[in-house]
């Protein structure tokens, strides 16, 4: 989806077509006065869409309700707008600070504790279900062998996860746990980005900050404050290696998708899939 076809079905939707564009990927993400309003992919044939931007209204309004400071959905329920779903949200006030590891780690505790909401359910965590259509979509401009690997690699790690032995009694977790998925507000850190709230393994959000100071040059201090703060450092765990490859394998595989028409995409393709091959834990990645 294009800025163009985004602001085309915020006119239709009734809402600003002027409105300022804050983002674009998955979702056009735009804020219009007081609302946050985000526009998603075309669902036509796909149902799944919809109802993932209908159960991230649901989360925000449970999350509420059990006292987890995030993000506030704006109307109940998902708008379908020629296609579209579009959900519209609170705007946040402008942030005090940027956010670090350590503000993610609370908000983490609080979800961590909550039971399953009572009223729909939460998908499990697939880390790696859109890997064969990013090699799909990569097609001849990866190496075949590369995508083989890629696929070796995945069906191996699905199979390990699904033998774990967790640590933390599963659960809800958001899926995507970064600092650029808080925003520090005035009155302090508020969790937002909703979309990847899953019930799995807990461990999962606290691999994700692991991988991140290994692999992508997240500073050793602020992952030492995170895990300070959280209470616990996943790499004790016995079972971090099998979700950390896990991880490794899916995020080569998305960005193989942008290789056809983006020449440094491809290097960093190559560069990941080298590191794996060789069974080097340690070299940069860089995010993309």
């Amino acid at each position: 989806m294009d800025e163009m076809r985004a602001r085309e079905v915020l006119t239709a939707a009734g809402l600003p077509g002027t409105a300022k564009l804050l983002a674009l990927g998955e979702n056009a993400v735009f804020a219009a006065d007081d609302l946050v309003v985000k526009v998603g992919r075309d669902a036509s044939g796909h149902p799944e869409l919809r109802e993932r931007a209908e159960r991230e209204v649901a989360l925000a309004d449970w999350l509420a309700a059990s006292g987890v400071p995030a993000v506030r959905a704006a109307e109940r329920g998902a708008r379908l707008v020629e296609g579209h779903p579009v959900t519209l949200w609170h705007r946040l006030p402008d942030p005090v600070r940027p956010a670090e590891p350590r503000d993610l780690a609370p908000l983490l505790s609080l979800v961590h504790a909550l039971p399953a909401p009572p009223d729909f359910p939460l998908p499990r965590r697939e880390l790696l279900g859109g890997v064969e259509r990013w090699l799909s979509l990569a097609g001849e401009a990866i190496d075949p062998a590369d995508a083989d690997y890629l696929r070796e690699r995945r069906d191996g790690f699905a199979a390990a996860s699904a033998a774990l032995v967790p640590r933390l009694t599963p659960g809800p977790i958001h899926g995507d746990a970064l600092p650029r998925n808080v925003h520090v507000g005035p009155e302090g850190p508020v969790l937002v980005d909703l979309e990847t709230f899953s019930a799995d393994l807990r461990e999962h959000d606290l691999v994700v900050l692991a991988l991140s100071r290994d692999r992508y040059g997240l500073d050793a201090a602020a992952y030492d404050a995170f895990t300070s703060a959280y209470g616990w450092d996943v790499r004790e765990w016995e079972g971090c290696a099998v979700l950390r490859g896990a991880r490794e394998t899916a995020s080569c595989a998305w960005v193989s998708q942008h290789a056809p028409a983006n020449p440094k995409a491809l290097a960093e393709f190559r560069r990941r899939v080298a590191s794996l091959r060789d069974g080097d834990t340690e070299v940069r990645w860089y995010p993309f």
